[in-house]
């Protein structure tokens, strides 16, 4: 949390680090006041007032964005604020909606949404949830009103339609938005706290054999639609996810250290880490056009713009190499197998795929069988010198 002597011109070009998903700038002039800016919104924030309350406990109050309230107009505000704090007032209860009025429509459209946008990069994913899943049956009904019952008996009916996955999904959402009703003192206890997971094993992975790998690169460098099949071979190059892929930048990448460097708002895991890029790798990027003259590896011709999907032409790819059932991220699996087949440690595959729990990668110790066995013959071959001695 820097404290600065922050100037209306400089709230305009505060960032934050790379490496971070968000930081605290503290005004040297008027102490409990900051501004908050995330990795996912540079160049702007928003104003917040840090204080404690009769308990003790700390609190923070927003203000309001960078781009709506001057840097002027926020100093006021928490003067203000903290003058009526002074004097006993609770800014957690000013304005809050009883229990008994508050739907969780509204709960959801009016506070989970833009609370959400400013900590979440998926929240577009919440909303479709909420509208097709949620809204119809939970929308309209008070927040204290929904049991566990009703979510348990909405959840249900969604599957025998959806993969585990996407129920788990949707239960998230509804346990994290109640979670928020009651930390925003909106709700006493959340009925979805107790509703378990659905734990089937969906993470179906296809590895692909020699033949089936030789069927793949002999489309991938003839079809037609030559960026979308770079695309897939950095993709198997690197073991990158594909959002990595689209979103780099040249800047991004270092052909001298042979490294890409995927950003913390680009990562899954939000944090930054390096890629090491092999020669096939280096292949693909000596065959790009988009040097010099974009700011992204890969450019849709049509539109001038990043890509943000090529689905529909890996559908084409895919069935032209007779892998109907290739999905894209599978090639991020078949990169790990690659490393691991080849004796590389769990470890190193961790740390390359951006693995932020080693028990992600521990799905791939199937596949060390070759290591495994050089392993077990280390043991083979003192036993056989023990033998030899014992018989000399």
């Amino acid at each position: 949390m820097p404290i600065a002597k922050l100037t209306q011109q400089e709230i305009s070009h505060l960032q934050c680090p790379e490496d971070k998903p968000r930081i605290e700038y503290c005004d040297q002039d008027t102490p409990g006041l900051y501004v908050e800016v995330r990795a996912t919104s540079q160049g702007q924030g928003t104003y917040y007032l840090r204080y404690k309350d009769d308990a003790g406990k700390t609190c923070h109050q927003r203000i309001g964005r960078t781009t709506e309230v001057t840097l002027a107009e926020a100093r006021r505000q928490a003067k203000k604020l903290k003058a009526e704090i002074a004097l006993g007032k609770n800014l957690r209860e000013e304005g809050k909606p009883k229990q008994s009025e508050l739907t969780y429509e509204q709960l959801f459209v009016d506070h989970y949404v833009p609370h959400k946008s400013l900590h979440k990069r998926s929240i577009e994913d919440d909303i479709r949830i909420f509208r097709l899943k949620l809204q119809p049956t939970l929308g309209h009904k008070l927040l204290h009103q929904i049991t566990r019952f009703d979510i348990q008996l909405l959840l249900n009916s969604f599957r025998e339609k959806l993969a585990p996955a996407s129920c788990n999904h949707i239960l998230k959402v509804i346990r994290h938005s109640l979670n928020l009703a009651i930390e925003w003192g909106f709700l006493e206890t959340n009925p979805a706290v107790k509703i378990p997971l659905f734990h089937e094993d969906n993470k179906v992975e296809h590895y692909l054999s020699d033949a089936e790998l030789e069927r793949l690169l002999t489309v991938l460098h003839t079809d037609e639609n030559r960026i979308v099949c770079q695309i897939a071979m950095l993709l198997l190059s690197t073991g990158c996810r594909l959002n990595e892929v689209l979103s780099a930048r040249w800047v991004d990448v270092d052909l001298n250290r042979r490294i890409l460097k995927i950003r913390a708002i680009n990562s899954k895991s939000k944090r930054l880490r390096s890629v090491p890029l092999n020669e096939s790798a280096m292949e693909v990027l000596n065959q790009l056009d988009t040097r010099g003259e974009y700011e992204h590896l890969f450019i849709n011709q049509q539109t001038g713009k990043p890509y943000t999907t090529i689905t529909k032409v890996w559908h084409r790819i895919r069935q032209k190499a007779e892998l109907d059932h290739l999905r894209l991220h599978d090639l991020r699996h078949q990169y790990a197998s690659f490393l691991v087949n080849s004796g590389r440690t769990l470890y190193e595959v961790q740390q390359i795929l951006g693995h932020s729990d080693p028990k992600v990668t521990m799905r791939y110790a199937h596949l060390s069988t070759k290591a495994l066995q050089e392993a077990a013959n280390s043991a083979s071959v003192k036993i056989e010198e023990a033998m030899r001695r014992k018989t000399g």
